[in-house]
């Protein structure tokens, strides 16, 4: 199954397959913000689902290219749960957008993780945004590698932009 994503599809197909993750999630955006997703008729912090999933042993791993602004890392730091369990890390030449699912199932497309990309934004609010989910594992397996490249560090040694990594991977 390869289906195309766009625009509120990234909310209603993408984002809320999260909570159903049983083992590991992988996130690679390049902007990070306060978002909401819907679990039932509920609307919740996405940062209170990530919450939820390392509580429940999942391994939530997280790579963005910037800090968040202060109303994100506010919000981040009334969850201590995701601050001891979360596996977070920056890498200012992140610009991909993907998560994988249980090793199983990836989004790979244009969507930030922000309201405004994948989040709960209006119509006539959010961005216009494309992307594919897939469960073919040629593609599952090609994302997970390119993500845990930079992940490891690999591409460390030969960056041209250490001047700008403020939590380089590998020193």
């Amino acid at each position: 199954m390869t289906t195309y994503i766009s625009d509120i599809e990234h909310f209603s197909s993408v984002l809320t397959r999260v909570a159903e993750v049983k083992h590991s999630l992988v996130i690679g955006t390049a902007d990070i913000k306060d978002l909401y997703i819907k679990i039932g008729a509920e609307s919740q912090p996405f940062l209170a689902v990530l919450d939820s999933l390392v509580r429940r042993g999942v391994e939530v791993r997280l790579l963005h290219a910037k800090e968040p602004g202060p109303a994100f890392q506010a919000d981040f730091d009334s969850y201590p749960m995701l601050i001891k369990r979360l596996q977070r890390r920056l890498c200012p030449r992140v610009h991909f957008k993907m998560i994988i699912f249980d090793c199983k199932l990836a989004y790979i497309g244009s969507a930030n993780l922000t309201g405004a990309g994948i989040g709960m934004k209006s119509d006539g609010k959010r961005n216009f945004e494309a992307g594919i989910l897939t469960d073919e594992l040629t593609l599952v397996d090609a994302a997970a590698e390119h993500f845990n490249s930079v992940w490891t560090g690999s591409h460390c040694k030969d960056c041209k932009r250490k001047a700008y990594c403020l939590d380089r991977i590998k020193r």
